[in-house]
Order: C-alpha cells, then sequence, then structure tokens
C-alpha cells in the first residue's frame, strides 16, 4: 500500500533583531532551493502572513511554509543529511515560535 502524501505547515515569526531582508535574501537563496532539491519534497513555498482575512488586523504569524511531501517517511530521513542539519540550524537561527502541522488532504 503507498503511503499518502502529507503536506507540512510551518507557521513562524522572526525572532527580535533578526533582519528582515537577511531572512528573506537565506530563505530565496538558500532554503527554497535546498528543500526543493530533496528526492522527498514535491514542492516547497514560503508565504508572508499578512492580515486577518476582511479585518485591519496583522497576521498572527510573519510567515507560512508548505511543504508538500512524496514521502514523510522519506523525508525524516532526508533531513538527516549534513546540509539539511545546515539549512536547519540557519532556520533556527532566524525564527522562533516555529510549529511544524502535519496535515493530509482531506479529498485525496
Amino acid at each position: 500500500m503507498n503511503e499518502q502524501a502529507t503536506t507540512l505547515i510551518v507557521f513562524f515569526n522572526l525572532k527580535e533583531g533578526v533582519s528582515e531582508s537577511d531572512y528573506l535574501q537565506w530563505a530565496q537563496n538558500i532554503d527554497l532551493p535546498t528543500v526543493n532539491a530533496l528526492n522527498s519534497v514535491a514542492s516547497f513555498d514560503v508565504y508572508k502572513g499578512l492580515s486577518i482575512l476582511s479585518q485591519d488586523t496583522p497576521s498572527p504569524y510573519q510567515y507560512f511554509e508548505v511543504i508538500n511531501l512524496k514521502s514523510e517517511a522519506a523525508f525524516l530521513d532526508d533531513i538527516q543529511s549534513e546540509v539539511m542539519a545546515k539549512v536547519i540550524e540557519q532556520f533556527q537561527t532566524f525564527t522562533k515560535d516555529a510549529s511544524f502541522i502535519s496535515t493530509q488532504n482531506i479529498a485525496a
């Protein structure tokens, strides 16, 4: 039986004192290409939270990552590599309160 694809949704804010431009440069040049190159990843995108829909209220999270996985088990293996360990360490220097939510499409 094939493993059902999983989507990880990551909610996070930048740490106090972190330059948003530094984070964006790192995300575009390191994080996105490295994670998208993993065999276990179908797609990886990062979104900036703007506001609560139809309200003048800022998003409670500055950024959201959506990682569509081909296999959660393979992804867990992939992130054990030296390259990914470095990317994860760098991610942690930029971010606080990151929540990694494992999800499945209910229509799949």
